[in-house]
């Protein structure tokens, strides 16, 4: 079950397109976005293959985005580790 209110306190990137999330209710989550970004059709989602772009996240508000709000992600997706519906995920492999 998800929390009512939930925010990220922590992010490192432990890979390429990982990162290791660690949330206020002590949960910690390990989310890779390689297959989210490589998937993608959109040139200014796929633009964060970039490394170095990918690697300019922070933590605002309790969220993580990346650029003005250019890329973030709904909190409870993060938290489940659920960026991609399963059949996407499928795709991907």
């Amino acid at each position: 079950m998800i929390p009512a209110t939930l925010n990220i306190t922590a992010v490192e990137q432990v890979g390429d397109y990982a990162l290791r999330l660690s949330f206020d209710d002590g949960t910690a989550q390990t989310v890779d976005f390689k297959a989210f970004l490589s998937l993608s059709r959109h040139p200014d989602i796929r633009a964060y293959l970039d490394p170095a772009r990918f690697a300019a996240f922070r933590i605002e508000y309790g969220e993580l985005v990346w650029g003005d709000y250019d890329l973030c992600f709904p909190i409870a997706d993060l938290y489940q580790n659920r960026l991609m519906p399963e059949a996407g995920l499928e795709k991907a492999a």
